[in-house]
């Protein structure tokens, strides 16, 4: 069973034996929490799966479903309904913490259709035209030495990543997953490129 279907299916509550949906927090029958689903991350946050999401209403179902499972709600509750709730907690914080950054939430949709990245990966670049660009970004993020120019540089580097994050926006929209994966890797390394240069830039900064 998919995680769609998963989502979409009645499974007995441990408690009650009532029938609950494969998303539910907590049984309609008896109340009781329930372990998360095996569902997928924009199901559990009842987002549609895409890479163009509201934020805010990312924060808004999840701080919502967190304040459900406070751990003050279960203070007089068993130790299983405890363990369940932090369960379901723990996969929450995992689903939003993916899907809020644009870099983890693009390589799991990649992954969710069947075509993933791996953004674990270190050493050499594979594609000699990204290979090209890091290295003289890298180089002249490293050779900046006034307030100024380390200013545009990073400027320059953040809106690089932007940009790529609408052009894996289109990738998606269009259904064109080679490119959606190929744009996902270079967002991989233009975010550490801003990072970098934002950590220049602080550097500089504190030296004048």
């Amino acid at each position: 069973m998919n995680a769609s279907a998963a989502a979409a299916s009645v499974v007995s509550c441990w408690s009650c034996k009532g029938p609950v949906a494969g998303r539910a927090l907590f049984c309609s029958v008896c109340g009781a929490v329930q372990g998360p689903g095996a569902v997928d991350h924009f199901t559990r946050l009842g987002l549609a799966p895409g890479f163009d999401i509201d934020l805010g209403q990312l924060e808004r179902q999840y701080f919502g479903f967190q304040r459900r499972l406070h751990p003050d709600r279960f203070a007089g509750k068993s130790p299983r309904e405890k363990a369940l709730s932090q369960q379901q907690a723990t996969a929450l914080n995992e689903a939003y913490e993916t899907l809020k950054d644009p870099l983890k939430r693009a390589a799991y949709l990649l992954a969710h259709r069947g075509r993933p990245v791996d953004l674990t990966a270190c050493g050499t670049i594979n594609d000699p035209e990204l290979l090209m660009e890091q290295m003289e970004k890298r180089e002249a993020i490293a050779e900046a030495e006034s307030l100024d120019d380390i200013t545009r540089l990073s400027a320059e580097a953040d809106a690089e990543v932007l940009a790529c994050q609408c052009h894996i926006s289109a990738a998606f929209n269009a259904g064109d997953l080679d490119a959606a994966g190929h744009l996902t890797l270079r967002l991989k390394y233009l975010a550490k490129l801003a990072e970098d240069a934002r950590s220049r830039k602080a550097r500089i900064a504190r030296a004048r």
